[in-house]
């Protein structure tokens, strides 16, 4: 199924809920090992906690990365073990580069076999470093989320630059939405091309999404990082589709305790009411 359809079909049967798995070694919760097998522990338990609540996870490449191949091996597992449980799988690698090094990353996580379904990509060497991995969307029934407004505090030192009538992340935005337009799904009017855009941000989720119709959104920044329900809301479409809204820290470290588990789940579950509710 192309990878948009995919991702609102999940939408409408769960919520727009995407559950950041940042497996950060230092914060796992009572009883769980700081080590390889911990990790995998925790990750499968979050999986199982949320899964009902959540249309997606987003495992966040660098803490598996920070254990070498283990960790890797950790990441995999995650994935599988997530596609397994009905979930869709957004790999959070922003990845990059261009000509063959670029080709290599897009098949090394886009490939037919592969159990993710989405990567972030960092747009910021041109056109260039985006086409493998579109090419593998295609041919793969994937997607990638591209990022365009971030939600750290700086991300304005260049993505808010003036260039002409616009700014850096609006003229991102306006490429795009060029591409994403000629790979629409069949059952939506939606890309398998996507952005992230942060909850930080508002005024200007707003005004990308009417800069980017076609283009589903990723929406960072929920809950710990300050964003809430209404400034997420203008990331959708008008029938309520067309974004996830991630939260990682306020979901899967909402207890340290034994409880660990059963908080993440009511804490995905809250969230999940909260924007239903919006429509």
């Amino acid at each position: 199924m192309h990878f948009a359809d995919a991702l609102t079909k999940a939408t409408k049967e769960k919520s727009p809920v995407c559950v950041g798995l940042d497996p950060n070694l230092q914060k796992l919760p009572e009883g769980i090992s700081r080590d390889p097998e911990g990790m995998l522990i925790f990750c499968k338990g979050i999986i199982d906690a949320v899964k009902d609540s959540a249309c997606c996870v987003k495992p966040q490449l660098a803490y598996f990365e920070i254990l070498g191949w283990e960790g890797m091996k950790v990441f995999w597992e995650t994935c599988e073990y997530a596609k397994e449980n009905g979930l869709l799988v957004i790999a959070d690698g922003k990845r990059n580069d261009i000509g063959s090094t670029c080709d290599a990353y897009a098949e090394a996580y886009l490939n037919e076999e592969s159990p993710i379904d989405a990567l972030t990509v960092c747009p910021y060497l041109g056109t260039d470093g985006i086409k493998p991995f579109i090419e593998r969307c295609t041919a793969n029934e994937k997607g990638i989320f591209v990022l365009i407004k971030t939600s750290n505090p700086s991300s304005g030192e260049l993505q808010d630059l003036p260039i002409g009538d616009e700014v850096v992340h609006e003229h991102m935005a306006q490429i795009i939405e060029g591409l994403a337009a000629q790979h629409i799904g069949p059952e939506t009017n939606l890309s398998c091309i996507g952005a992230v855009v942060g909850a930080t941000y508002p005024e200007e989720l707003k005004y990308l999404r009417t800069l980017m119709s076609h283009v589903p959104f990723l929406i960072p920044g929920f809950g710990a990082q300050g964003g809430g329900k209404e400034d997420v809301k203008h990331g959708f479409v008008p029938d309520g589709t067309g974004a996830v809204v991630n939260s990682s820290r306020g979901i899967i470290f909402s207890s340290s305790g034994t409880d660990w588990q059963d908080a993440a789940g009511k804490a995905a579950e809250k969230m999940a009411k909260e924007l239903k509710s919006l429509f």
